[in-house]
C-alpha cells in the first residue's frame, strides 16, 4: 500500500478544491464523504438501521436517504448524533481502509475527509494536510455554496474540531484565503515536497 496523506479542513475551507488539484497531478484521492454515501445506499443494512431508528420519513421516494433532514436532526440533538456516528463511523472506516489498501502504484495517495482528525480515520494516515481559512471565510463560502444560513454553518463548525487544534495537528497547511490560483500553486509545491520525502 502506498503512503497515505490525510487532507482535511472545516466546512467552506476549500478542501475539495485542493483535492481536485491533487487529482489533476495524478494522485489517487479517496473521498470519505463518498464512502459515507456508499454505506447508506438503498438496500444497505445501515440505511435500514437509520430508518428503523429515525423513521421511514427519512427515506425518499427513490429509496435514497434524505441527508438534509437527517443532518437537521443530528445537529440539533447530541444523543441522535452519537447514535448515527456509532452506527456509521466503523463502517466508513472499514470501507476506507479497504479502498486505501488497493493502491500500490503511487508515490502517495490522499484520504480526503472533513472529520479526519475528529474520528479514528486519523490512524489510517501517515501525515495530515490542513486546508485553512478564517471562520469568517468559512461562513461566507459555506453559506454561498450550500445555501445555508449563518446559524446552520456555525452549528456545523461548532461540531468540528477547533481551528487551533487542527492547526496544531497538521503536518502541512494550505492557506486558502487567497485566489484559486494561489491554492493550486501551494498544492503543486507540496506535491513536489511529498514526492521528494
Amino acid at each position: 500500500m502506498s503512503r497515505v496523506i490525510g487532507l482535511t479542513g472545516g466546512i467552506g475551507s476549500g478542501k475539495s478544491s485542493a483535492a481536485a488539484h491533487f487529482r489533476a497531478l495524478g494522485i489517487r484521492v479517496t473521498d470519505a464523504d463518498q464512502v459515507a454515501r456508499q454505506v447508506v445506499q438503498p438496500g444497505s443494512p445501515a440505511l435500514q438501521a437509520i430508518a428503523d431508528h429515525f423513521g421511514e420519513a427519512l427515506i425518499q421516494s427513490d429509496g435514497q436517504l434524505d441527508r438534509a433532514a437527517l443532518r437537521a436532526i443530528v445537529f440539533a440533538d447530541t444523543a441522535e448524533k452519537h447514535f448515527l456516528e456509532t452506527l456509521l463511523h466503523p463502517l466508513i472506516r472499514t470501507t476506507i481502509a479497504e479502498t486505501l489498501a488497493q493502491a500500490h502504484d503511487q508515490p502517495y495517495q490522499l484520504l480526503e475527509s472533513p472529520l479526519l482528525l475528529e474520528t479514528d480515520q486519523k490512524a489510517l494516515v501517515d501525515a495530515v494536510i490542513l486546508v485553512d481559512v478564517s471562520p469568517d471565510t468559512q461562513i461566507a463560502r459555506a453559506s454561498r455554496r450550500d445555501n445555508n444560513t449563518k446559524a446552520q454553518v456555525e452549528a456545523i463548525m461548532a461540531s468540528q474540531m477547533s481551528r487551533a487544534d487542527k492547526l496544531a495537528l497538521a503536518d502541512f497547511v494550505l492557506d486558502n484565503e487567497g485566489k484559486p490560483e494561489q491554492l493550486k500553486q501551494q498544492v503543486e509545491a507540496l506535491h513536489l515536497k511529498l514526492l521528494a520525502s
